[in-house]
């Protein structure tokens, strides 16, 4: 069975908010992952960012985000080492404002 026109031009108004919409998305999406997992990575951040919306993401897009974040005050970030490489790893975790825009988000976005 062939779409009908309808049927396509709701395919590709869908397509095109999904496209606009989603990048606004991105920072509560990764708020909620960060406050869901307490601390995390960048790369666990990247996990579950794609597992919860099947979006992919840059690494330099999710790095530049989550720095954002942090010199807002909205992240705070703390560097572990990396077991068997001597290496630094960055994990964040949402600060009290970070809980609180985040619940302001949340509230405009949802509600």
């Amino acid at each position: 069975m062939h779409p009908t026109e309808s049927d396509e031009w709701l395919d590709e108004l869908v397509g095109t908010w999904t496209e606009m919409y989603k990048k606004s998305m991105v920072t509560l999406t990764i708020l909620r992952e960060v406050a869901a997992a307490g601390w995390a990575s960048v790369d666990e951040v990247a996990v579950a960012f794609g597992q919860t919306t099947g979006w992919t993401i840059t690494e330099r897009g999710l790095y530049r985000t989550m720095r954002r974040l942090a010199s807002s005050g909205v992240l705070a970030t703390v560097e572990v080492d990396v077991p068997r490489t001597g290496a630094k790893r960055k994990n964040f975790e949402l600060t009290d404002f970070g809980k609180r825009y985040l619940k302001r988000l949340e509230a405009e976005v949802i509600a």
